[in-house]
């Protein structure tokens, strides 16, 4: 019988999880808006209120809200240098009418960074497909 080595965990500490570094930035090269831009994943707090922001009062996903919802997430995500936000909340509507492709390539990154995966994206779907009262039939 072979005797396993004891592996030593070392477990964080409340401190340690505060202090961490932990928000990832990617620099990603949008060719249609001629350069580059830093994009950071979403915290915890702004990705609660970002899928919450997509509920009606029901707390059901209605479509209405969906309107712009890459745009939204951009500019969520897009911060300079110092790692502060270049767009403003009132700027969803501006963004969203940039070019498509340009917004999913950014977008892309953002939902990335943020924890969001194909599957998330996929569930939100679904669940707006099965809001009762939406109209369609």
């Amino acid at each position: 019988m072979t005797q396993r080595k004891a592996r030593t965990v070392s477990y964080l500490s409340r401190d340690g999880i505060l202090a961490a570094k932990d928000m990832e930035t990617e620099d990603v090269d949008v060719p249609a808006w001629g350069g580059r831009v830093r994009v950071r994943g979403m915290t915890g707090s702004e990705r609660d209120a970002f899928e919450a922001a997509l509920l009606n009062n029901k707390g059901q996903a209605d479509k209405r809200y969906l309107l712009n919802f890459r745009a939204k997430l951009v500019v969520l995500c897009v911060v300079d240098e110092e790692g502060n936000r270049l767009f403003a909340d009132a700027d969803v509507g501006l963004l969203g009418k940039k070019s498509a492709s340009a917004i999913e390539l950014v977008f892309d990154v953002a939902r990335r960074l943020s924890g969001m995966s194909q599957a998330d994206l996929e569930e939100m779907e679904a669940n707006l497909s099965e809001t009762p009262g939406d109209g369609s039939s």
